[in-house]
């Protein structure tokens, strides 16, 4: 997932960066998938954030209830939400400068 998020980003940052220099312009129906492909990758973090976030709450009852172990998968669990939560923000950053491009685009045909 995270090489297919990189890749994403990837394409999303060279649509943006083709926009601003004016390299002609991306088409459209490009511009209109990878906006998908973003929105479709966006809710798959949404629910790995909701995975990690309940795997939180039963390393936490595992914490109070003495389990060995347990606080270190709830520094791991923490870690992992944050990561998710940081690279939600950062796809979503770009999806909106990416979905102004598309918007103009449409306008300009």
């Amino acid at each position: 997932m995270v090489c297919e998020r990189r890749s994403l980003l990837h394409e999303i940052a060279a649509l943006i960066d083709a926009a601003d220099a004016a390299q002609g312009s991306p088409s459209v129906a490009r511009l209109e998938h990878t906006l998908t492909s973003g929105y479709a990758h966006a809710l798959a973090l949404e629910g790995e954030r909701l995975r990690l976030e309940q795997r939180l709450g039963e390393a936490t009852q595992a914490l109070e209830a003495g389990r060995p172990g347990a606080g270190d998968e709830l520094t791991e669990l923490s870690a992992r939400v944050a990561a998710t939560d940081a690279a939600l923000r950062r796809l979503r950053a770009m999806l909106l400068v990416l979905r102004e491009r598309a918007r103009a685009a449409r306008a300009a045909a």
